[in-house]
């Protein structure tokens, strides 16, 4: 089964890549790996929460707005390459703005994790990074960057 025909069966539509921010591009490839830029959980040129985890936004929103990343970071990997090309995905580094005393950033980066396991299934296990941070981009709780292999 191809990527494209399991997102379908999930019942998973992949978003319009996210506009950049700022002087970058969404993502680029070298060789076999494609890089994306730290996508933000925004969905239809919206943010859809603001605050630090822990205070404003609950752990459970936020590992849903990592989610959302995951699927902006899918998103700029389709545009460029297709989905179906994706070999495995390699790392994940997630950023969690978080509150004071918070230490919950790997349950939260599991929202974009378990996402590429649905979806990739064996392919999808990848290294990865969850840190906490001060502040990211427009005041938003998550970020999320992935590297993924493609034929």
């Amino acid at each position: 089964m191809s990527h494209s025909q399991r997102l379908a069966e999930l019942g998973i539509e992949l978003p319009e890549v996210v506009a950049p921010l700022a002087a970058y591009v969404p993502a680029v490839r070298t060789g076999n790996l494609v890089y994306t830029s730290g996508q933000l959980p925004i969905r239809a040129g919206a943010l859809e929460a603001t605050g630090k985890v822990g205070a404003e936004v609950s752990a459970e929103d936020a590992k849903e707005l990592a989610r959302l990343c995951g699927l902006n970071a899918l998103a700029a990997v389709h545009a460029l390459v297709g989905i179906d090309a994706v070999v495995r995905v390699v790392k994940v580094v997630g950023f969690v703005a978080s509150a004071k005393d918070f230490d919950g950033q790997p349950g939260v980066i599991n929202g974009a994790s378990e996402l590429f396991g649905e979806v990739f299934g064996d392919s999808g296990a990848h290294a990865r990074s969850a840190v906490g941070v001060s502040e990211l981009p427009r005041n938003s709780p998550v970020e999320v960057e992935i590297i993924v292999e493609v034929a």
